[in-house]
């Protein structure tokens, strides 16, 4: 097995309704989707977790983001990290498509990037 998986979209347009990642590449410490919210879509609900935290990033479009009540305006660039408590939901509230991209993983300290790292000088 390689140390390694790659998907190509070819392109955030082709990004159709929701794709888990997971299991698809592989992913052993988290889980990722990538979502095409239709212009004005609402979510169907709201979730929290009970353990999992989620990072959000938009892609491309623009919309609304609620967590425990509190909405916030969201587009193009905009990232959300949101604890596993916190109640909340994505809205597209634009006339044009949104993408985004969720990524979970379990909510708990890791080591720091550089305790954890391995480095392999380059040969030149």
């Amino acid at each position: 097995m390689k140390n390694y998986a790659i998907k190509n979209l070819n392109g955030w347009q082709n990004v159709e309704g929701k794709i888990f990642l997971g299991k698809e590449l592989g992913m052993t410490g988290a889980e990722a989707s990538l979502q095409r919210i239709a212009a004005g879509e609402d979510a169907p609900f709201l979730h929290s977790h009970k353990t999992h935290e989620e990072l959000y990033v938009i892609i491309s479009g623009k919309g609304e983001y609620e967590v425990d009540g509190e909405k916030t305006a969201v587009s193009e660039g905009t990232i959300i990290r949101v604890s596993p408590a916190g109640v909340r939901a994505l809205r597209n509230t634009s006339d044009k498509d949104m993408v985004m991209m969720c990524i979970q993983y379990e909510s708990k300290p890791i080591t720091d990037f550089m305790e954890d790292a391995n480095i392999i000088p380059l040969d030149k």
